[in-house]
């Protein structure tokens, strides 16, 4: 058995494997010892948990026996006194965050594996600001693992006692996001919109919004199926191909992804072009920015685009870049004044909602940002490229076992390049994997996945083709290990 951890963004596991209802208790009791923990802190009026109602949050997603691991989580909190507000159907990552945030909970919990493959699932835990909790809050849960004696209850003595109770989460989590938007100038756009839901949690919800609107959408994947249509649901340029394919002349304007809980986006245009989360986070900068005149500082993972950090010298947004994982973004939206915080794999947070991804409200924002231009996507891009040059980003994970990911660091450590392809380094940043820099702030990067068994390589070039070459070193590289 593997030892359970938290990575950086909650634990997952091999359902069957290591994911078993003993280890899911386990983990829930470890959740339970840390809420009664926190709840000494309700009555300080110095504590940002002053005035919390004792309550926690549990949602599911759509993975293989989600909804029976959130009911037994809701049982052994409810065996430890705390009242559970259990999700009644399978709901969105942020539809907890909005959740704990709108109701003044001490916290929630979602079972998911987010973008893992079918063979995954997983529990993330949310603190009372809705973003992923830190590292204070997972090393407490660790402490616990194996220490601890477990309380549980079954469901119907719960719900007679009054301790968990079912609701329906995502209904004001969606009414939220449409007070969010402006829906007169969407309404109107007239956009012929496609959305894969990867058979994940963002089920109908973009088209439900739009619904009565001049746009037409149509949803596909929108359907239980633990294994995806036999892909990962993350919304990528190699799991979207089969998106890109379906695309095809039937007269799309844009096409809107979401991943397996619903807080990522994926993006194609008209064309079936796959756009990388680099630059759906430049569209989305663009428009709060330029169109909905909103500012703040913008913050990105130690893997983000150069692009964005010469839009933000243009229009003198101070940025901030953090590890890789969410959390480190949300720790900001604590302390400073966040327009935007985002990620490569699509997830991105905004100034007014919760400092938490959120797909759905993500999709409808670059729908909104076409209706603000009154221009396809096609030429919102060219005219990006055309303003602050072209950038390209590329990413490849390769299957590696826990010893090759120490191996790998150990030499980089000892040995970092000095020169790539011929090419100078002039800066190496080594606080989350190895990125090293070229002087035209061109980049490669080399890093273990904190959630998963592989090696990621990241690269971003002024070229398609200077992208792949760099892409193919670190790949070449990675398999010699």
């Amino acid at each position: 058995m593997n030892k359970i951890n938290f990575g950086t963004d909650g634990w997952r596991a091999i359902i069957s494997d290591d994911f078993t209802f003993d280890n899911v208790k386990m983990v829930a009791q470890s959740i339970a010892d840390y809420v009664k923990y926190r709840k000494k802190f309700i009555q300080k009026k110095t504590s940002p948990y002053y005035k919390r109602k004792y309550k926690v949050v549990v949602g599911y997603d759509l993975r293989f026996l989600s909804e029976k691991y959130a009911e037994k989580i809701a049982c052994v909190l409810a065996a430890n006194g705390i009242n559970v507000i259990l999700t009644d159907r399978a709901c969105p990552t942020p539809s907890v965050s909005y959740e704990i945030v709108d109701k003044g909970y001490l916290g929630g919990v979602m079972v998911t594996a987010s973008h893992n493959p079918g063979e995954y699932n997983g529990i993330k835990y949310k603190e009372y600001y809705g973003g992923s909790a830190g590292k204070d809050a997972t090393d407490h849960m660790e402490s616990k693992f194996y220490k601890t004696t477990v309380k549980d209850m079954n469901i119907e003595e719960a719900l007679k006692k009054g301790l968990v109770v079912y609701k329906d989460i995502a209904k004001d989590h969606i009414k939220a996001i449409q007070k969010f938007l402006n829906l007169k100038i969407l309404k109107k756009a007239n956009l012929n919109v496609l959305v894969d839901s990867m058979n994940g949690t963002g089920l109908r919800y973009i088209e439900q919004i739009l619904k009565g609107s001049k746009n037409k959408v149509t949803t596909i994947n929108s359907n239980r199926d633990p294994y995806f249509g036999k892909r990962s649901p993350e919304p990528n340029e190699y799991h979207l191909i089969p998106t890109s394919e379906y695309m095809k002349n039937k007269g799309y304007d844009v096409a809107l992804a979401t991943d397996g809980d619903g807080d990522r986006l994926g993006v194609l245009t008209g064309k079936g072009e796959i756009l990388s989360g680099h630059k759906v986070m430049t569209l989305l900068l663009l428009h709060l920015f330029e169109n909905k005149k909103k500012k703040g500082v913008v913050v990105q993972t130690i893997c983000g685009t150069s692009l964005i950090d010469k839009i933000a010298a243009k229009y003198k947004l101070k940025t901030f870049e953090t590890p890789v994982g969410f959390k480190y973004i949300s720790d900001l939206f604590e302390s400073e004044d966040v327009l935007i915080g985002g990620e490569e794999t699509g997830g991105v947070a905004y100034k007014g909602w919760l400092p938490e991804r959120d797909g759905i409200l993500s999709g409808l924002l670059i729908l909104e940002m076409i209706a603000y231009k009154k221009k396809s996507l096609v030429q919102i891009l060219k005219d990006i490229d055309k303003e602050y040059g072209t950038y390209v980003y590329k990413r490849f994970d390769l299957k590696c076992s826990l010893e090759k990911k120490k191996k790998l660091i150990k030499m980089l450590k000892e040995k970092p390049f000095k020169t790539i392809l011929g090419r100078e380094v002039v800066e190496t940043k080594t606080y989350d994997g190895f990125k090293f820099i070229f002087k035209d702030k061109t980049w490669v990067m080399l890093r273990p996945s904190g959630t998963e068994p592989k090696l990621r390589v990241y690269s971003e070039g002024r070229s398609e083709k200077e992208a792949l070459d760099l892409l193919d070193f670190g790949k070449i590289f990675l398999k010699k290990v």
